[in-house]
């Protein structure tokens, strides 16, 4: 009985902050945030070397429209678990900076336990931390920025009901099994030197220089990149004289190891970097991101304009269904509401 109480509580006192909201019974609370891992996704990771308890790593696409799980398996090092396609995501390509801007946010982020929401209006949610400790300290605004479900977003990240009910479950085994928090990756596109070319007059194109630092890490080694923050940007994988830097905004102090530490990451840089160089010549770049407002995963459109908003977000059947690469300039139709 106790815990009924408690619970009512929490619902009745939450206020709407971004993306959540509170929830209509307890029961609803109790049956979306407890509900077991299915045996399809449980045989699927003993058959990839991994338990419902192994460290979890979450990567988000923007311009795929991608949410992807990943898993640390019996090597110690992560392997894809599985591609969710995204329903919606506001905003364009770019990092969010401010309160109110619509932008789903950009960077690296830590989700721990607390942070995990079973009293979202959209379904389950759980939030990304923004701003994190960089933002912070540049002065970007903004709270409450969840990865949830329900088809609809104003500068969050949507899912199906049924797409963030398994990531939620993947989530909550992860932390139970005595992961402190999960490093969530938020990227603009898979960091490829052709589409590192095509946006290269993007005015955010030192910012993702800096962040594909941390995705060539994770790209090469299948580790876990750790974060630090100095001189207004990202470092990775750097230990540093004295700990940690104290303050995001002042120069990166004295270190002993600097960048990835691992001759095979520098390399894949240099190759990209030629890479984009031979991919500039004769092409045009692209300065604005093609989309209209934000994305939505071409897998989702055909099921939109048939069987309408409401509908989409409880689909089901597609949280199973091979992933394809979107067309780059696809404008989409849909206007997120909260």
């Amino acid at each position: 009985m106790s815990k009924r109480i408690s619970v009512w509580a929490l619902a009745l006192t939450a206020t709407l902050a971004g993306c959540v909201s509170t929830v209509s019974t307890v029961l609803e609370v109790e049956n979306k945030a407890v509900q077991p891992m299915s045996s399809k996704l449980l045989a699927e990771m003993a058959k990839k070397g991994m338990t419902a308890q192994d460290p979890i790593l979450v990567r988000i696409f923007k311009d795929e429209s991608e949410l992807e799980v990943w898993k640390r398996d019996r090597s110690g090092k992560y392997a894809l678990l599985k591609t969710f396609p995204m329903c919606r995501w506001s905003g364009k390509l770019g990092p969010k900076t401010k309160t109110g801007d619509r932008q789903a946010p950009e960077g690296f982020y830590n989700v721990s336990a607390g942070m995990l929401n079973p009293n979202s209006q959209y379904y389950l949610s759980f939030n990304l931390g923004y701003p994190n400790r960089l933002e912070k300290a540049l002065g970007y605004t903004g709270e409450a920025i969840m990865v949830h479900g329900a088809c609809s977003s104003s500068g969050c990240f949507a899912l199906t009901d049924e797409g963030v009910a398994e990531i939620y479950t993947i989530a909550r085994e992860a932390l139970k099994g005595g992961q402190t928090a999960f490093q969530v990756q938020s990227l603009p596109f898979h960091m490829t030197p052709e589409n590192m070319a095509r946006n290269r007059s993007n005015p955010n194109f030192e910012f993702w220089t800096n962040i594909k630092q941390g995705y060539d890490y994770f790209e090469v080694t299948k580790r876990e990149p750790k974060v630090s923050a100095c001189g207004r940007h990202y470092a990775f994988n750097t230990e540093f004289d004295g700990g940690e830097p104290s303050d995001p905004l002042a120069p990166c102090p004295p270190s002993s190891s600097a960048g990835t530490g691992d001759p095979k990451v520098a390399a894949k840089q240099a190759a990209d970097t030629r890479a984009m160089e031979a991919a500039l010549q004769g092409k045009p770049e692209i300065s604005e991101h093609a989309y209209l407002d934000g994305g939505m995963h071409p897998s989702f459109r055909a099921l939109l304009k048939r069987r309408g908003a409401q509908e989409l977000a409880k689909e089901t059947s597609l949280t199973d269904v091979p992933i394809s690469r979107p067309e780059s300039a696809l404008a989409d139709p849909h206007k997120p509401g909260e």
